[in-house]
């Protein structure tokens, strides 16, 4: 069964940093493509940032490009997301997710229910 468990959030100032992680385990995780999304209070939740399987292609959400860096240690199993200049509209309870198939690409998909995801943690940015 995959299980992935995100950790790192929690409190922090406007212009500050945090790094997020994400524990996966339960398959083969350099396998499969892995990415971060969030989700503020009233809002649906968004993408963030997408790493495919050997770490080589990235994409970001225009909101975080030059401001967060996602990144893999295939050896650990993990995912990461540094943030960066944070800002109040950063806060946000931060998912990571990855696919079913092997197959799927980091790049250009559609993540959705189909997909795996974690529990979240939650960041919260003060001004």
């Amino acid at each position: 069964q995959v299980q992935l468990v995100e950790s790192g959030g929690g409190l922090a100032q406007a212009g500050g940093s945090l790094r997020l992680s994400c524990a996966a385990s339960g398959r083969t995780f350099s396998a499969y493509a892995m990415g971060w999304f969030r989700q503020a209070p009233g809002k649906e939740r968004e993408f963030v940032a997408s790493i495919s399987r050997g770490g080589i292609n990235t994409d970001y959400a225009d909101s975080v490009k030059g401001r967060f860096t996602i990144s893999r240690d295939n050896t650990k199993n993990t995912v990461y997301l540094q943030m960066n200049s944070l800002k109040p509209e950063d806060t946000a309870v931060y998912y990571c997710a990855t696919p079913r198939l092997p197959t799927s690409a980091a790049i250009g998909r559609t993540w959705g229910a189909s997909d795996y995801w974690g529990q979240g943690t939650q960041v919260t940015v003060s001004s």
